[in-house]
């Protein structure tokens, strides 16, 4: 606790309980063991009790360089540890710096508690520096947009409650962040322990199961043989049920853009990604729609790049849609059945009525099976011949096949906003299923990735490899957040694709034939960037160059790793349905032949 002294300045009195201190014992009794910020006069008294923590084994501050990496290493952290991630401001621009980053896990409802300052109580309204109050710029209401829950602690009181709703309302379905902001003195006020809370009934995640709904699924599948199903992002848990769920059916396999870290993509019966950036043997599937008598949509939001703009190959009548939130349901109002409920206790009730009844369904394999491709993936490729080619600069649909490859299993890779996205979803094909191949498309921010790597491997203590692939303008944006996985000692490798330009700007102009204009970036080299950071830099500018970094090396120190990838500009990433969606009447002009046509 912060407290005067005869001479008229503060001095921090150790012995004293605050409500900083309560604020960051709820934090240990959560198991969560990093909070994620930048420092500042008003968010002190939180530091303070987040050194006296860090000296007892409980959490520590991890300080970012920017509090918008701070929110994006919460949601990374959140992800890998399945905790609710935390991140702190100070007042003012530390708090809205925060924004960007808690807008974009609101929208892919990723836990987070957000916890920023205010200027004293009694300053409020005064024009004190960096007044956030309702009668300055007004913070809390601000928040509110992007948060399930944004409240003003006015008095000490009140502060143990609030945080209780908050955190509560952050790990309830639909999960996502909430806010609370504490004035300085609140933070400062002594406070009394508590003894009787049930810390781990906080991180509860409360499901109803419809089990009608369930019955009549069932009984749906029994008078049907074609079935397709069609993943999205929200299968978190219940991919080896819905696998299972798959092959008592011998039902293709699709998934949206976010869906596809949910199933082995080499499995026969799957058929790629539908929507953004996706295969034609997914397109090809639902064409045939004459034969398909159920498409069983599962954890999808059934949002633009998921659906390709919400097509109706996908929503119409035949669609059964399963997921745990209610608010997915109003995008998918014409399916014949809705089935709410925590995912895999559905899927381990449907799959025991199932194997009763096996005998309905005969072991043939779909009539869509189709011949694998260069990954052992029965899904086909756009230029898949461009896979295999050796010229430099370095073809991008090489680059992701070779890492497909390339690196160890389990490894968390992380896909920044760009034309990473776009090359990563059609040609990154992996057998694990288990979520560790990360975007995040509800927002769509640049420099997401850079940041969610770093909280992701913070919170897996370094132990798996974590590979964070951006763009060149993505990295330009918080190329900073590497010096916090050096000062962690965290064996990130971070992989910039580096063509000097805003890719998705320039070929989206180019195929939308709009003016060609700001995509321009200039040469930059990133591995001197890292160098001058005390960091390994690595240039790549031909695919043998690639071959040869030794990745078991990279992962195994105490240190990130910067690859700094020269890659082919020319290269047109799939992207066309993109570029549609956004003409106004959601058609464009015919595509030019070629990428400068």
């Amino acid at each position: 606790m912060s407290m005067a002294s005869p001479g008229g300045e503060e001095h921090v009195d150790m012995d004293v309980f605050s409500f900083a201190d309560l604020i960051v014992d709820y934090i240990n009794q959560m198991g969560v063991d990093c909070v994620f910020g930048v420092p500042g006069g008003a968010i002190e008294p939180l530091y303070n009790a987040l050194a006296i923590s860090e000296r007892f084994g409980g959490a520590k501050a991890v300080v970012a360089r920017h509090e918008a990496g701070a929110a994006f290493m919460a949601d990374g952290y959140a992800r890998e540890t399945d905790k609710i991630g935390v991140c702190c401001a100070t007042t003012g621009p530390g708090a809205t710096n925060l924004i960007t980053g808690v807008a974009s896990a609101y929208a892919d409802n990723i836990p987070m508690l957000v916890i920023t300052a205010q200027t004293p109580l009694p300053k409020f309204g005064k024009k004190a520096l960096q007044d956030s109050s309702c009668s300055a710029i007004d913070t809390v209401s601000i928040f509110r947009h992007c948060c399930k829950y944004s409240t003003l602690v006015s008095h000490h009181e009140q502060l143990e409650t609030k945080l209780i709703s908050a955190v509560m309302a952050a790990c309830n379905e639909p999960a996502g962040p909430v806010h609370i902001s504490v004035p300085s003195d609140v933070l400062r006020t002594p406070a009394t322990k508590p003894s009787t809370i049930d810390y781990g009934s906080l991180n509860n995640r409360f499901n109803l199961t419809d089990h009608g709904a369930i019955e009549k699924l069932v009984m749906a599948l029994k008078q049907v043989d074609n079935v397709v199903l069609f993943l999205g992002d929200g299968c978190k848990g219940a991919s080896e049920g819905i696998m299972q769920f798959a092959e008592l059916l011998n039902a293709p396999i699709i998934t949206g853009p976010m869906g596809k870290r949910w199933v082995d993509e080499t499995h026969p019966l799957y058929r790629g990604v539908y929507g953004f950036s996706g295969h034609d043997s997914a397109n090809e599937l639902l064409a045939d729609n004459q034969d398909i008598e159920l498409v069983v949509a599962i954890g999808a939001a059934l949002g633009e790049l998921g659906t390709s703009g919400w097509n109706q190959k996908l929503l119409n009548d035949k669609l059964v849609h399963i997921d745990s939130k209610v608010e997915h349901f109003s995008r998918s109002h014409m399916a014949k059945l809705h089935v709410c409920g925590h995912l895999p206790s559905i899927f381990q009730i449907i799959n025991d009525r199932l194997l009763t009844v096996r005998k309905l369904w005969n072991t043939k394999r779909s009539k869509n099976a189709r011949p694998r491709n260069i990954n052992g993936c029965c899904t086909s490729l756009i230029e898949e011949a461009k896979c295999f080619e050796t010229s430099s600069p370095v073809k991008p649909q090489w680059l992701f096949t070779f890492l497909s490859r390339a690196l160890p299993k389990n490894t968390r890779v992380f896909v920044d906003a760009g034309n990473a996205w776009s090359w990563s979803i059609q040609y990154f094909q992996r057998p694990e299923h288990d979520g560790q191949y990360h975007l995040a498309m509800g927002l769509g921010a640049m420099a997401w990735a850079v940041g969610a790597t770093v909280g992701s491997a913070a919170g897996s203590s370094g132990i798996a490899p974590h590979v964070c692939i951006t763009g060149d303008g993505s990295y330009l944006m918080s190329a900073q957040e590497i010096t916090v996985a050096k000062q962690l000692k965290l064996p990130v490798v971070f992989m910039v694709l580096n063509d000097s330009v805003l890719g998705m700007v320039m070929h989206g102009q180019r195929l939308g034939r709009a003016e060609q204009i700001g995509f321009e970036l200039g040469e930059v080299d990133f591995s001197k960037m890292a160098e001058a950071m005390g960091i390994e830099g690595i240039v790549v500018t031909s695919n043998a160059e690639l071959e040869n970094v030794d990745f078991d090396r990279l992962f195994t120190k105490t240190a990130p790793t910067l690859i700094d990838v020269r890659i082919d500009k020319e290269e047109v990433p799939p992207m066309g349905d993109r570029v549609k969606g956004l003409a106004v009447n959601g058609e464009m002009a015919a595509m030019p032949a070629t990428p400068g046509g």
